[in-house]
C-alpha cells in the first residue's frame, strides 16, 4: 500500500507543499508577473479586460467540477494538466487568439488550483495548516516578485510606457515550462507521511456519481453558502487595482508596483500563517477569530487610505495623463505613498486568502472533500473576478469599482464569523486515520504485501450529515 523507498524528508507534507509552491511559482507566478504590469503585458487595456473576463468565466464554470476531476485523476496528473494553460496563454498572437487562450487557461487553471488546494489543506497536520499556506503563498508569490524584477530590469531603460518586450516573454515562458515539468515531483497522498506517523490517504479512486452526490451535499452545507460572499470578493479587487496600475503609471513604475505587490504578498502570508492562524498561544477557534479581526482591520484601513487618493482623480484624468505622456513615474513627487499602497494591497490580499483557506481546512481533513471545497472556492472567486473585469471593460468609474470591491469584502466578514463559530479544536476524533506503523505490522503478520485496499466511497456519510446539519443557535443567527 505504502512504498517506503523514498527519503523520509521527501514524503513529508512540508516537502510536498514546497514542491507545489515551486510549480505555482513557475507557472501562476509568471502569469501574475505579466498581468501585474498592467493590461496583462499589453497596452490594450480593453482587450486585456475581455480576455481576463473570458478566462475567469471559464475558470468559474470549470471550478464547479474541478474538485471532482482531481478526485478521479489524482492530484499529480490534475496538477500537470492544470499548468499547461499558463504556457499557452503567454504566446503572443492576434486579438482573437488572446481571448481563446484566456478560455483555455480558465479551464486548466481550475484544475491546478483544485489539486493545489487539496494538497495544501489536507497534507499538513491541523496545527500546521496556517504555516503551510504561508510557505506555499510565499513561494508562489516569489514567482510574481522575481518576474516583476526581471521585467523592471529589462524595461526600466525606456523610461516611458511600453508593452512588455519579447525578451521578457521568452524568459517567462522558459520558467513556465520548468514549472510544468515540476508537477511530476509531487507525491500522491498515500505516499505522504505526517510527523505523527499518519498517512494522507485517499481510500480509493472516486466515481463520477459519487462526485455528483458529494457536490450536491456540498451546496446544501450552510457553511459553504455563508462563505460564498468571501469567495466572491477574494479576487474581485484585482481588476480595479490592475486598471489603476495601467492607467496612472508608466511602464517602469508599473513593474516597480508589481515588485512591491509580490513583496507584500510574501510578507503578509508568512506573518499571518505563522503568527496568527497557527499561533501556539491560542485554541483553534480563537485563532480563527483573531485572523478575522486582523483581516477586517486591514481592509478598513488600507482601502480607506486608497479611497482618499481615488477621490482625487477619475478615468478622464488618467486618459489626459496618457495623452500628454505624463503618466506617473516612480521618480516623480506625486508617486510618494503609491508604492506603499500597492505593497499593502497585496499584503492584505495574502492575509484574506490565508483566512479563507484556513477556514475551509478547519472544517475537515478529508482530501476529497477539501478538493471539492477548493473547486467551489475558485469557481465563485473566478465568477467575481469575471464580473469585475467586465465592469472595467465598459469603463466603469474607478470610484465605483473601488467601492464595490471594498463593500464586498466588508459584507463577507460577519458571515465568515458564523462559520468560524463552528470550528472544532480537532477533527481527528471524527475522521479515520491510518498509521504507517499499523500497515507495517499488518504486512509483517501476513508475511506479504497487503491486498489492495477495499474500495470505499469518497463521501463520508458522517461528515455529510454533520455538514448538512447546523447548530440550532447558528441557524437562527443566520
Amino acid at each position: 500500500m505504502v512504498q517506503l523507498n523514498l527519503p523520509a524528508f521527501y514524503t513529508t507534507p512540508l516537502t510536498q507543499v514546497i514542491l507545489v509552491g515551486i510549480t505555482c511559482f513557475a507557472t501562476v507566478g509568471m502569469f501574475s508577473a505579466v498581468s501585474n504590469l498592467g493590461a496583462g503585458g499589453s497596452q490594450d487595456v480593453i482587450l486585456s479586460d475581455i480576455s481576463q473576463g473570458v478566462l475567469y468565466g471559464m475558470f468559474a464554470l470549470t471550478g464547479l467540477i474541478s474538485g471532482g476531476i482531481n478526485n478521479l485523476l489524482g492530484p499529480r496528473l490534475t496538477l500537470f494538466i492544470g499548468t499547461l494553460g499558463y504556457a499557452f496563454f503567454q504566446t503572443q498572437g492576434t486579438r482573437w487568439f488572446l481571448i481563446f487562450a484566456g478560455a483555455v487557461l480558465g479551464f486548466t487553471a481550475a484544475l491546478l488550483w483544485s489539486a493545489q488546494g487539496s494538497i495544501m489543506m489536507s497534507y499538513p497536520l491541523e496545527k500546521d495548516k496556517g504555516k503551510s499556506f504561508g510557505i506555499f503563498w510565499a513561494i508562489f508569490q516569489f514567482g510574481s516578485f522575481i518576474g516583476s524584477v526581471i521585467a523592471l530590469a529589462i524595461n526600466i531603460r525606456s523610461g516611458s510606457l511600453s508593452a512588455v518586450s519579447t525578451s521578457t516573454y521568452v524568459a517567462f515562458i522558459i520558467i513556465i515550462f520548468i514549472g510544468i515539468a515540476s508537477a511530476f515531483l509531487v507525491l500522491p497522498p498515500n505516499r505522504v507521511i505526517r510527523s505523527d506517523g499518519t498517512i494522507v490517504k485517499l481510500e480509493a479512486a472516486s466515481k463520477v456519481h459519487e462526485e455528483v452526490i458529494g457536490m450536491a451535499h456540498l451546496l446544501k452545507d450552510w457553511r459553504m453558502i455563508a462563505l460564498l460572499p468571501m469567495f466572491f470578493a477574494s479576487n474581485y479587487f484585482y481588476a480595479y487595482q490592475g486598471a489603476i496600475n495601467a492607467g496612472m503609471f508608466d511602464g517602469p513604475t508599473r513593474a516597480l508596483n508589481a515588485t512591491l505587490e509580490g513583496a507584500g504578498a510574501i510578507i503578509g502570508a508568512l506573518l499571518i500563517g505563522f503568527f496568527v492562524l497557527d499561533s501556539k498561544w491560542f485554541g483553534r477557534r480563537t485563532r480563527g477569530y483573531l485572523g478575522l479581526a486582523v483581516v477586517a482591520a486591514m481592509t478598513i484601513i488600507i482601502w480607506g487610505v486608497a479611497l482618499s487618493w481615488q477621490v482625487t482623480f477619475d478615468r478622464a484624468d488618467a486618459k489626459a495623463l496618457l495623452d500628454a505622456a505624463k503618466l506617473i513615474n516612480y521618480k516623480d513627487e506625486n508617486y510618494k505613498g503609491k508604492g506603499a499602497l500597492y505593497f499593502f494591497y497585496f499584503f492584505s490580499d495574502a492575509c484574506y486568502q490565508a483566512l479563507a483557506y484556513w477556514i475551509m481546512s478547519a472544517l475537515t481533513n478529508d482530501p476529497f472533500q477539501l478538493a471539492r471545497f477548493a473547486g467551489l472556492y475558485k469557481a465563485v472567486q473566478s465568477a467575481g473576478a469575471a464580473g469585475s473585469f467586465g465592469m472595467d471593460a465598459v469603463a466603469t468609474p474607478y470610484l465605483n469599482e473601488h467601492l464595490a470591491s471594498w463593500i464586498l469584502m466588508l459584507v463577507s466578514y460577519p458571515l465568515a464569523f458564523l462559520v468560524i463559530r463552528t470550528v472544532k479544536e480537532t477533527n481527528y476524533d471524527d475522521e479515520e486515520t491510518v498509521y504507517v506503523d499499523d500497515i507495517k505490522r499488518a504486512e509483517a503478520e501476513k508475511g506479504h504485501a497487503p491486498p489492495a485496499a477495499e474500495e470505499k466511497s469518497s463521501i463520508d456519510k458522517a461528515s455529510v450529515k454533520d455538514a448538512g446539519e447546523s447548530p440550532a443557535p447558528l441557524v437562527s443567527d443566520a
